[in-house]
């Protein structure tokens, strides 16, 4: 499942750079857009209001005959404005003021002053520019924002030179704020909506693929009874699920064929080589001791026969280990099987010229497994440090024990295995530059056997200088029997030796 996680954490982050990033850019923008547009709206609309009432004002004075009137002077417009500062029925909503060409307040709609109020940018702009008029927005001693507008007056009017009008921006700041939260939360929602439908898209996506890539796994690890669930929908995963399964009911068809032409042909071979062993032995038996042709001929027969022999057993082997059967296990004293294999193994050492060292331990090392099995391990083990001894080398058989373990380790003197191949001698059927001539299982046998039995194989070799094979098994504890279900495993024969084991 460390894989379907990867796989989830590489999804996910690549849609979070993509969709849901382009998603979150172009909500901000959006977002961005909105207040930008509701700013200009309300604070331009502020101005336009002031705007607004100075061309109001402008229309009074035309209607009242003060405005273009070559007749009238200076000192009768200025006294009309004034009269309309007091009686502006705004001020509730503006402070309208006149003002003198250096921006001095002459009268306010509220016959009272404040020195906040003088002066300020809009006054410069409106004296300076040439639109003749400004605007400013500053905030009071009492913290309140205001907006204050100034124009100039269009006409001589005795010693005013512009209107001015300043109001307060707190209603409408509340409204800005309102809009704001308004948008943040929609955009928020929108965000949220967004990651909720992405995220169940993706889960749709990688949950399925994370089971499509365990159970491919499992079958890749060569376990073809695993099947992917009925998908939910008939999309290209649900085809995809669909096709895994079908694929996964092919190998294990092929591969029953298989196993069931090992098996048969491995039995088929049996008879005629029984025949044939036997015969020899009685042609052996009864030909002339002084034909040495005859028996060198009947020692390569009987030779060639036993290696048949041990690869139709190997074969036979595999194809147990294949369909499988349940363990008989019990408590075993790992030294007594280590020293029945070793004595089983040690004629054939002799016969190779080659030593055998092996310091058999004064207490038993209890373990919970199979003896047939276990018997079977050790022997495939030995086996194969003879097939790859050189004559006259040693071979080392040393147990050892830690308080939950206990370890077999044969170490040969032989030509080793290379690099690269000692990731792969545990492979069924694999043969590496170095072998010799067999029938490639054993060590695939060995590791399967002891994987069951809970414990772990470990091959150290030195191209040229020996192999160090490594049995370790956990160390029997009471009720140990109870934590382990019925394994599956290569069926010994009744009563035969172990099988040599193919190299």
């Amino acid at each position: 499942m460390a894989k379907a996680a990867g796989m989830t954490s590489s999804i996910t982050r690549r849609w979070l750079r993509g969709g849901l990033l382009i998603t979150m850019i172009l909500v901000i923008l959006a977002e961005a857009l909105f207040l930008y547009s509701i700013y200009g709206t309300l604070y331009g609309g502020v101005q336009q209001a002031v705007f607004n009432r100075f061309s109001t004002i402008e229309g009074q004075l035309r209607a009242t005959g003060t405005a273009g009137d070559a007749g009238e002077t200076a000192a009768t417009r200025s006294q009309a404005l004034r009269r309309i500062v007091e009686l502006f029925d705004e001020k509730d909503k503006f402070e309208f003021m006149l003002l003198d060409a250096s921006g001095n307040v002459l009268i306010t709609s509220s016959g009272t002053f404040s020195k906040e109020l003088d002066g300020g940018d809009d006054v410069y702009q409106a004296m300076t520019g040439d639109s003749g008029s400004g605007v400013s927005t500053f905030r009071t001693s009492a913290g309140e924002r205001v907006m204050a507008v100034t124009m100039l007056v269009p006409y001589a009017a005795d010693g005013i030179t512009a209107m001015r009008m300043v109001t307060s921006l707190t209603l409408v700041d509340r409204q800005m704020t309102q809009y704001t939260l308004i948008s943040l939360g929609l955009a928020l929602l929108v965000l949220g909506v967004t990651v909720w439908n992405g995220l169940f898209f993706v889960r749709s996506i990688v949950l399925p693929l994370g089971r499509v890539e365990a159970i491919a796994t499992r079958i890749a690890a060569g376990d073809l009874t695993v099947r992917l669930p009925q998908p939910r929908y008939n999309d290209e995963i649900g085809r995809l699920c669909a096709t895994i399964n079908q694929m996964a009911e092919a190998l294990a068809e092929t591969e029953r064929m298989k196993n069931d032409f090992i098996s048969s042909v491995s039995h088929e071979l049996r008879t005629p080589l029984t025949s044939i062993k036997g015969w020899v032995e009685t042609i052996a038996a009864r030909g002339s001791a002084d034909d040495e042709i005859t028996r060198r001929g009947m020692a390569v027969i009987s030779s060639e026969t036993d290696r048949l022999y041990a690869m139709v057993e190997d074969l036979l082997d595999f194809s147990r280990l294949q369909n499988g059967v349940k363990l008989d296990c019990q408590v075993l004293d790992l030294v007594a099987e280590a020293t029945d294999a070793a004595l089983f193994v040690e004629p054939r050492m002799q016969k190779e010229g080659l030593r055998l060292i092996y310091e058999e331990p004064p207490e038993p090392y209890p373990v919970w497994a199979d003896p047939a099995r276990l018997r079977q391990v050790f022997v495939n083990i030995l086996d194969n440090a003879v097939k790859y001894s050189r004559p006259g080398g040693s071979i080392t058989l040393l147990l050892s024990r830690t308080s939950s373990t206990v370890t077999a380790a044969v170490r040969d003197e032989g030509r080793g295995i290379s690099p690269d191949d000692l990731e792969k001698v545990r492979l069924k059927f694999f043969k590496g530059k170095n072998a010799v001539r067999g029938s490639g299982i054993g060590l695939a046998v060995v590791d399967e056997i002891v994987r069951a039995l809970g414990g772990t194989l470990e091959i150290q070799s030195t191209l040229g200088a020996g192999t160090t094979v490594s049995v370790t098994l956990p160390a029997y504890h009471s009720g140990q029997e109870h934590l382990h279900d019925p394994l599956h495993l290569p069926d010994a024969p009744p009563g035969a030796s172990p099988p040599a084991p193919g190299g």
